[in-house]
This record gives structure tokens, sequence and C-alpha cells, in this order.
């Protein structure tokens, strides 16, 4: 039984249960093929995701919050007064706020167009992916992104703005880690802090919802935003660019309105959709006129003041590199001297601009107003030239008393020319050295005072090229002893020069202007012997120069002049505020006692045009200095007033480049009295001091012949000061001299004569040693000065006796002229003759000692009036001894008897003697007159002054018209014929003599 049990069939299954475990087994497999395969996907996934997150940094916390609160902020700066000069230099304008100062208005807005499900997701919303991702694939024509707020602000904060596939999975994974760290208040908060709104009315690209308001609405308050412009502005971070409603210049964009307005009616609708708006709410947006409530167009301020914008930016960002780098170069600029120093400026440029810093200066806008129009006024200057340009200006006003600058004038034009003339143009100062490194440490040490002699002879001074050069002076002569007050108020070089090289020394003189804040001074400029005229190794600039000139009205105390007053953080913080340094550079005495030289200087000297044009010199004391360069390729005036001092400057851009009309040499002068005119009539109140202060220690001293002057009372007038003596003297090759015992009466002159430091003999010797090397150079004569004939003799006469009586003179020649005897003569030949004595024979009587002299270096002519019908003369030449020479021959001529009704006129001066010598060497004769006739030449000129007493005249000759002229004679009337044998093509000029010496020459002239 069992065993059929054993062999009895099962039973075959069904067929549905054999699919259905078929299919159990087919599940199975897919499951298990798919999880592999989901592992494989996932790993894989995993792996690219890796890759290129791979360089991304794992952001803490601390560096999230840090760089999301990191914002751009724009600067501004500010004027005297806190109103506003403009924003900083930036094609951007943000203003940062915070999350309480945003209306919830502008945030449904925002999130209603851009993230309506902001306050569900934690970063990604695939809901809106996938919506944007149908909206993309079906081309449909609204299209709203599937980016978050905060997938944006990762992009923007963390990531760059190319659209690809590995930005988007670094921005997804940044926006998860940032819904980590973050409240949706600081997402919004710092989103619409950084997206772009486009272009506003100035033309600046606004960044933040607040800068947006202001510059599209010009509502500098948020809550005071509508719901149309609330939905205007959230539409715009899409597309700024293409929805901005200005262009670059601020200008008004039709197509980029409209643009922008369809995008608002699309906020509109989905604020209704989302219940952030009710239907009234939206037909009141939409019936608004957002057009009319735009901005209107605003200039930036770097249309309105580019200088000082530019100007203000750069010394604002030395100014923050000397508070985060006080190590450094605290005036490091453009041409900081080294690499650190530029790179620290960079930094703090870089600071300053996305800082948000406020930078209040100390400019008055009425001042720079009237300063900008002055230089933009053509009318003011020269047209322009072809080859030179612009005539430029540079003009700097300072409050000498805190050393505020209150204007500038930067230069003429900044669409031409960008940089400022002012502050950072470095030219040759001319004669505007003078007082800062010549005269103010004189008169500080006592070298000299107002009223102290000055001798204006020439100073030699050693020359590489030249061998040594002899400076002149602008009136092209050397007028002797003067005062130092003359010579400044004249503007002698000589002076000058001697100051600078002899009494104060050139190391003395630049240390000391280095206490008056000249810094661009050269160790070569130690060397530099006319420094204190120009020919610095780079010059000084308008800034530093004024800067020096300003503690002359201050008492000698020098403020360094600035122009950042404070600068304050977005925070409030001030973070830099100017420290007032005032250093007594001078004492007060000498700070009066040049003040009130450089008064004179503007009343009677170089300066008289700016009184004349100035119109408050009635009520306004004004003191200052002129300055002009060689060829005037510069030209400067310094002046001031007991409250500001004002420096201004004219040139070309190229210092090769000279200003040759009288009024361009002029023009420094006349635009200081202008700009005085335009801020004295507007800024009354800058002007509160009507006198110069004059501090105790200052005394009223009379110098004798030289008249009255104050001093500083530590520094009285000296005996020796006085110059002046009585003497008896003769005088030989223009030279005064200590006569020899035998000399007679007759030879010499008694008057008051002047001591100098350096005699006249020594200051001939030196001249005479330098021509010996010197390529160029005038006459002898040209170099002595005009009183020099008036010099206290130190020496005896050079000319000693022989022990014999002279030859007599030879060649005796009587001519008449106008009823006057013109006696000529051949000198004697003996080297020891100091004079000549005219005797005379009157209708056949004895001869008579007329008591008329010429002396031995002076013209070979008397002059007499006879009486009687005939006269005869003859000449006796005396010695140094007193020995007198037998008479020459005799010589008469007839005289011309003039007609019965006319008056003889004086003839030129002759020789009297002691009796009736005149007191100066006479003037230049007029200019000749030349006529050519075959090989000779005729010249006549005026007589000259009968004050004068002329002798005679010379004539000169020079083939070329250049240095030297060669005496070719001389004559007793005012006419002279010249024969060459040949056509002259030459050039003469005359000189008149009397008894003291030899004129100036005239003009020279050709036939």
């Amino acid at each position: 039984m069992v065993e059929e049990k054993n062999n009895v069939s099962a039973p075959k299954p069904s067929r549905l249960r054999t699919t259905m475990r078929r299919l159990g087994r087919v599940i199975k497999w897919v499951i298990i093929i798919g999880f592999m395969g989901a592992l494989f996907a996932g790993g894989a996934a995993a792996g690219y995701v890796a890759s290129i997150v791979k360089s991304e940094p794992v952001r803490s916390r601390s560096m999230i919050l840090q760089e999301v609160d990191k914002n751009a902020i724009t600067g501004f700066a500010y004027f005297n007064d806190g109103s506003p000069i403009g924003q900083l230099r930036t094609e951007e304008d943000r203003r940062p706020v915070t999350f309480k100062e945003i209306p919830q208005l502008v945030i449904d807005a925002v999130i209603a167009i851009e993230d309506n499900h902001f306050y569900e997701h934690k970063g990604v919303d695939l809901s809106g992916t996938l919506r944007a991702v149908k909206q993309k694939a079906l081309h449909e024509s609204v299209q709203t992104g599937g980016s978050t707020l905060t997938q944006q602000l990762a992009r923007r904060v963390f990531l760059n703005l190319d659209r690809t596939d590995d930005r988007k999975v670094k921005e997804i994974l940044l926006s998860l880690r940032l819904e980590r760290f973050l409240s949706k208040q600081q997402i919004i908060t710092a989103y619409l802090n950084k997206v772009p709104f486009g272009n506003g009315s100035s033309g600046y690209n606004v960044f933040g919802i607040k800068a947006a308001a202001k510059g599209i609405f010009n509502e500098n308050d948020l809550n005071e935003i509508n719901v149309a412009q609330a939905a205007y502005l959230a539409g715009l971070p899409q597309l700024p660019s293409s929805y901005s409603a200005y262009n670059g210049k601020g200008e008004f964009n039709e197509a980029g309105f409209k643009r922008a307005i369809n995008r608002q009616h699309l906020v509109l609708s989905r604020m209704l959709e989302e219940n952030k708006i009710n239907k009234a709410q939206y037909d009141e947006a939409m019936a608004f006129d957002i057009k009319k409530s735009l901005a209107p167009r605003t200039v930036k301020a770097y249309n309105t003041y580019p200088y000082l914008m530019m100007e203000t930016e750069r010394q604002a960002a030395q100014a923050l590199m000397s508070v985060t780098n006080p190590g450094q170069a605290a005036n490091a600029s453009a041409d900081a001297k080294t690499k650190d120093d530029n790179d620290l400026l960079k930094e703090a440029e870089q600071q300053l601009r996305t800082g948000g810093y406020m930078v209040y200066t100390t400019i008055d806008k009425s001042v720079y107003k009237s300063m900008r129009q002055i230089a933009e006024n053509k009318n003011n200057f020269s047209a322009t030239s072809k080859t030179k340009g612009d005539e430029q200006a540079a003009a700097i006003l300072i409050q000498h008393k805190t050393g505020a600058i209150l204007g500038m004038m930067e230069g003429r034009d900044f669409q031409k020319e960008q940089m400022n003339y002012a502050t950072q143009m470095v030219r040759q100062p001319g004669s505007a050295m003078k007082p800062i490194a010549a005269y103010l440490p004189a008169l500080d040490s006592g070298l000299v005072q107002p009223g102290s002699i000055v001798d204006d002879a020439p100073i030699i001074l050693k020359d590489g090229s030249n061998g040594y050069h002899i400076p002149k002076n602008a009136n092209n002569r050397y007028q002797g002893l003067v005062t130092a007050r003359y010579a400044l108020n004249q503007s002698l070089n000589t002076i000058a020069l001697k100051l600078f090289n002899e009494k104060v020394g050139i190391s003395n003189a630049w240390a000391f202007a280095k206490k008056l804040g000249i810094t661009t001074l050269e160790s070569s400029d130690n060397n530099a012997q006319t420094g204190v005229l120009g020919g610095l190794a780079h010059g000084v600039t308008v800034e530093e120069l004024t800067n020096a000139y300003g503690a002359i009205p201050n008492g000698g105390v020098f403020n360094d002049a600035y122009m950042i007053e404070k600068i304050v953080d977005s925070q409030g913080n001030i973070v830099y505020k100017h420290q007032a340094n005032p250093v007594q550079a001078f004492s007060p005495q000498t700070a009066y006692l040049m003040t009130d030289m450089l008064r004179t200087a503007v009343s009677e000297g170089t300066g008289r045009l700016v009184k004349r044009n100035f119109d408050q010199s009635g009520k306004i004391p004004i003191a200052g200095k002129t300055g002009t360069t060689q060829s005037y390729t510069d030209v400067w005036f310094e002046g001031f007033t007991p409250d500001v001092t004002l420096g201004v400057w004219v040139g070309y851009k190229q210092p090769v480049n000279k200003l040759e009309t009288k009024v361009q040499k002029e023009r420094a002068r006349r635009l200081w009295a202008l700009i005085m005119n335009e801020v004295t009539a507007k800024d009354a109140q800058l002007f509160q001091t009507d006198s110069f202060k004059r501090p105790d220690g200052i005394v009223s001293r009379t110098a004798s012949a030289y008249g009255s002057d104050i001093y500083n009372s530590k520094y009285p007038p000296k005996n020796s000061e006085n110059g002046v003596s009585r003497a008896k003297y003769i005088t030989y090759q223009g030279v005064n001299y200590i006569p020899r015992d035998g000399t007679p009466d007759d030879m010499l002159y008694e008057r008051t004569v002047r001591k100098r430091e350096k005699p006249i003999s020594e200051l001939i010797k030196e001249l005479q040693q330098a021509f010996k090397v010197m390529r160029r150079h005038n006459s002898l004569s040209y170099y002595l000065p005009q009183d020099a004939d008036k010099e206290a003799p130190t020496q005896i006469d050079p000319r000693k006796d022989d022990g014999a009586a002279p030859n007599a003179p030879s060649s005796v020649n009587v001519s008449y002229s106008d009823g006057k005897a013109i006696i000529s003569f051949s000198p004697s030949g003996n080297s020891d003759v100091v004079g000549y004595r005219l005797y005379r024979s009157t209708d056949g009587g004895s001869f008579q000692r007329l008591g008329k002299v010429v002396m031995a270096d002076g013209s070979k002519v008397f002059s007499d009036s006879p009486g009687g019908s005939s006269s005869s003369y003859y000449v006796t030449a005396v010695d140094v001894g007193g020995h007198e020479s037998g008479p020459s021959t005799k010589a008469s001529a007839a005289p011309v008897v003039p007609p019965a009704d006319s008056e003889s006129p004086d003839v030129p001066g002759e020789g009297d003697g002691t009796g009736a010598q005149p007191t100066e060497v006479p003037t230049a004769p007029g200019q000749p007159q030349a006529k050519a006739a075959g090989s000779s030449v005729a010249l006549q000129w005026s007589a000259g002054k009968s004050a004068d007493a002329i002798t005679g005249y010379n004539v000169y000759y020079s083939e070329s018209g250049a240095e030297p002229f060669t005496n070719i004679g001389s004559t007793a009337s005012p006419s002279f014929e010249y024969k060459s044998g040949k056509k002259p093509k030459g050039w003469f000029r005359v000189t008149s003599m009397n008894t003291i010496g030899e004129s100036a020459p005239s003009g020279a002239v050709r036939p």
C-alpha cells in the first residue's frame, strides 16, 4: 500500500499559478537589478556632484554671515557747510538698509514675482523649478525662473553669474547651506541690498532697494513707496539692463521703460493672486502714472565738479591710508616712492569707493564755484594756440589761520586736461621764491631789515658752460645802494641772490623753506645758485608755495594746508579727523616786517597792478609778491589779506612755451584781483580782520640818508648801515679813489658819498677776471652800478707821479655850435695825467685859466661861451703830482653870429671844475637816426638834457649788432659821419659823456 502510495503521481499546478510564480521571479530580479542600478547611479551622481564642488570651500556659519552682510556702499563728499559735492567716483550707487527699514509691501511684491514659496522651502523650490522647466520647454511667453531668492543670493554673493550646469549645482548646495544658517529675514534683507535695479536718474547703476528708490523715484524713505512703485521696483532685478528707464547718462529710455511697465503689470497680477493686495489696490496701482513719478535727471558729481571729486578722492585715500598704515608715507600719491606705498594707496582708494564713507572737505561752495567760473570763462584768457594749446591757470585759496583750503582753480577744462594744476603740477617759482628762501630767513636771523642798505651790484656766479654767469635784473640795470625794502619792491635779482648765496647760505635757505612745507626740493638744489629765482630740480606746487606764504600773515605760524576735514564710515563712526599741528616757523616780528615789505611791493612795486584792480583795496589790506621765470614761461602772484592767502599761477602745459603779450605777462596778477573781487563780493564773512596785527618788538628808526623804516627791536640799524660820508676824491676809469697828496683841488670832487660792502674797484677786478673765460658778456660799463661815481673811496689813486711835468696835449681844434665854442684835443700820452685845464685869450689879450677841467679818462672836449669878437684857446695837462705841462698849440676860429632876434640855446653841459660839476652820469642819448650815402653813414640824435652837462658823445659800431661794439670816434655835437670806404652793413649806437662818466648806450640802429 505504501509502495502504491509512493508511486502515485502529484497533481499538476494550474497555469495561473505558474504565471504568477514566474512574474514574482521577474519582479524580484527587477527589484534587485533596479536597486543595484540605483546604487550605481547614486554613486555616479554623488561622484559627479563631488567633482563639481571639490574646489568650493566648506563655508562656516561665521564666514557666510560675514559675506552676506558685506555690502559695497556708495560714499559721498561734502562741502564745508555740509551740502553735498556728490557721490564718490564709481559707476554704482549702493545704499544698504536693515530689515526694519524695508516695508512689507516691498517684500510682498518681490516674493510674489520671484519666489512665492519663499517661506515654505528650505532653499530650493521643486515646484517652482518644474514650473520654470515647463515654461521654458513650451516656450511660454511668461517665464518666472526656477531659482529661489536664496539661490539668487547665493549666486550673487559666492558665485559668478555665468549660466552653467556646474554653477547651478553649486548654487543649490549653497542655498541649502544658507537656509541652515540664516533666517528668512536675513536672506530677504541681504537679497534686497545686493541685487541690481538698472540705471538711476544720474546714470549710475543702482544696487539695492534703497538706492533704487532714490535713483528711480527720488525717494529716500522706502515707506513713501506706493503699491505701483513697489511692483515696478520688484520687477526690475530679473533683467535690470533691459527694464531700465534711464541710460548711462541718466537720460530717459522709452523702450526700457515700456518693458518695465509690462513687467510691473505682471507683478501686480501675482500680488493679487497671492492676496498681497486686494482688487481696489490693484486697480489703483494699474491706474497710477509711473512715468510722472520718475526722478528727474541729475548730473553726476563727476560732471558737475570733476576736478574737485578727483582731488577729494585722492586726498581722502591718503588720509585713510595714514590711519590704517600710520608707518607709511602720509603723502604717498600717484608718484609714491615705493611699491608698497602705491599698493597701500590703491587699497585705500578701493576701500574709499566701496566702504560707504562720507568725506567732509574744507571747500567753501561759493568760493569754489566763483573760482571755477573764472577758470571756465574764455574771456579771461588768451585764445587757444595751435602750437601751445590752452593758456593754463591754477590757484588755491587757503584760510591760513587753520590751513583749510577754501577753494581751488585746478585748471581750465577737465575734458581736455585732468591733471590738477593747483596740487599736482610742479613748476619753477621765479621771483615768488625770494621772500621764502631769501628775505624771510635773512630777516629772522637779523642779517637784514627793511631799512638795511644793500648793494644792487652784479653778483658773479660760476657757470659750467660759460665759465661764469652774471645775473641781470628785469630792468636791465644795476642801481647800486638801495634799501632792502626797495629791492624787494622792485624784485631786484641781485639782492635776493646775495642773501641766498652769501648771507643766509643755500642749505640754510632750503632748510627754512622746508619748515614752510616745501617738499619738492632735491639734494641737487643745494647747488642751485639761482634757486631763489627758480632753476630748481623740479620746482614747487601752487599749493605748497601758497601754503608757505600763509605763514607770513599768520604771525610766522605755519599750518600745513589740508582739504579733508573728517571721514565718517557707514556706521557713523569718525575714522579720520584732521589734527592741527601749528609750527612757529619764524618770529611774529619777522612775519610783520615781511608783511609790511610785501604791502609796499603791492602799493609801490611790481604788484601795483593788483592794487589797482582789486575793488576792496581801500578796505581790505593786501600784500604779495610777483613771480616770473626766465622768458615768461611761468608767472605767479602770491598775495594775502589778514584772513586768507591766495596763490595764482599762469603758463602753458609745456614749460617751453612762453607767455608773450603784455596781458599774458600780467595774467596772474589780473586773475588774483578778479578772484578776490568775486570772493569778497560773495563771501564777505571770510574777511573779518581789517588790519595786519603789529606785534611787540617792532620799532621805527631813521637810517639817515635813506629815511626811516621799521625794524625788529633785536636788530636796530647799525651806524655802519648809514653808509654816508663827506669826502674829497678823484675818479679814474669809473672808480672813486683817495687822491694823492699832490693832486690839485680843481681835479677833485667833494660831495656826499656812500660806503659799499664791496668797493667798485674790487668789483671791476672780479668782472675783468670773469670776462676772460666768459663766452658772452656786455661791456664793463654795463655792469657798473648807477651810483658807482658816488662810492666812498677806499683806495689811493693808482697813478703814480713820475716826477716830471707831462707832455702838452696836441691837435687842439675849435669849432662853434649855436654860439658855443667846442674845443677838442688829443691827450698828453703820459700815464700819470689826471686831467686837463683850458686857457682862453679874448680879443688878443693874455691867456687866462678858465677853471674848466676834464678828467684824463673822460672825453677830450671842452665847451665855452666866449666874450668879445675873437677868442683863442690852449690846453694843458696836469699830473697826479700837481705838475702842469706847457701849453698846447693855440687854436681859434671865428664864431658864427646868430641873428639878432634869436637866443642861443644852452649847449650840453661842460666840465666846470668843482664849482659846477654834474652829479650823475648822463642819461643815454635819444634813439639815433642813420642815413647811408655811398660808403658813409650820417648819424643824428637828440642832444640830451642840459642838467646832464654833456661834454661829448662816443659812437660805437658792431658788424652783427651783438656785443662787442667798437668805439669808432667821438664828437662834441649830436651828429657824426662815419666813412668806412665801403657801404656799412652793421649797427651803430651812441653814449653821452660828462665829467662824471659815460652813459648807458642808446638803442642800436642800422642804415
